[in-house]
């Protein structure tokens, strides 16, 4: 069994003849941010969806603090303590905002102390606060701008008390200002910041994201993915420089990067 607090092991995922996965292996450190990219097509999403059980996998392992979750129930991966946002933020449109993220605290995982609505409320408040939002608290979902509803996807994600985010193009769709809130709120987050007293320590984070200025600032490590297979990984700096990954997906962009990032 491996002692490693998150990891992937050979991993294939097959759509009839399509190989979409073909043997990814990599970790997540409990004090680490990876990031996972590569071109449009290359397979993070469906890694994305293996691991949150929307997709079950051809083959392979996927460990949580070393038991193997391959498969299971999404809900029994939620109260394991992985917790995931999407490109395509689907809210409860009609319900307000606290709602949305009540919604969360029926986990078995956040759901552990007596008063649940009293509970699940303050816990709510907490998250909407965090991400900079809980003004917005009654307004019915359905009248968010793009970015706030990216900031309730956030919220709903942290309610259930996560050890381990997996955020799905987290800054997709944003302008430069509410990328800056958003990173600025994640960075906060891993560091330990708190919201209501609900974390002893900031989450680990699997981050997919296509806005490479913002993800190297905040990345320990990169994970690259091409046509299904990892390409190259490590360091952000020394990942952006491999000239597979160049050759693949950065192009010209990575003079830009490494200046911004030098800087």
């Amino acid at each position: 069994m491996s002692d490693a607090f998150f990891e992937i092991e050979n991993l294939t995922k097959n759509f009839g003849e399509l190989k979409a996965l073909d043997q990814v292996s990599f970790q997540v450190g409990r004090d680490e941010i990876v990031g996972l990219i590569g071109p449009n097509g290359a397979g993070k999403s469906t890694i994305i969806r293996l691991i949150t059980s929307i997709l079950k996998p051809t083959s392979g392992i996927i460990r949580f603090k070393g038991e193997d979750i391959t498969g299971k129930p999404t809900h029994k991966i939620i109260n394991k303590g992985i917790a995931s946002t999407f490109q395509v933020v689907k809210p409860f449109r009609r319900l307000p905002v606290i709602a949305n993220v009540m919604v969360s605290c029926l986990c078995k995982r956040a759901r552990k102390t007596g008063d649940w609505v009293k509970t699940a409320e303050a816990r709510a408040q907490n998250a909407l606060e965090f991400c900079g939002i809980l003004d917005l608290a009654n307004e019915p979902a359905a009248v968010l701008s793009h970015g706030d509803l990216k900031r309730l996807e956030l919220a709903r994600a942290l309610a259930t008390q996560p050890e381990l985010m997996v955020l799905d193009e987290p800054l997709g769709g944003l302008n430069p200002n509410e990328a800056s809130l958003i990173t600025k709120s994640l960075k906060r987050l891993h560091k330990g910041g708190r919201f209501g007293r609900l974390h002893s320590e900031g989450p680990a984070m699997l981050i997919v994201e296509h806005k490479l200025s913002e993800l190297l600032e905040l990345a320990d490590r990169l994970v690259v993915v091409n046509f299904g297979r990892i390409i190259a990984e490590g360091p952000p700096l020394e990942v952006i420089k491999n000239p597979e990954v160049v050759k693949a997906y950065l192009g010209k962009e990575v003079d830009q990067l490494i200046s911004d990032t030098q800087h």
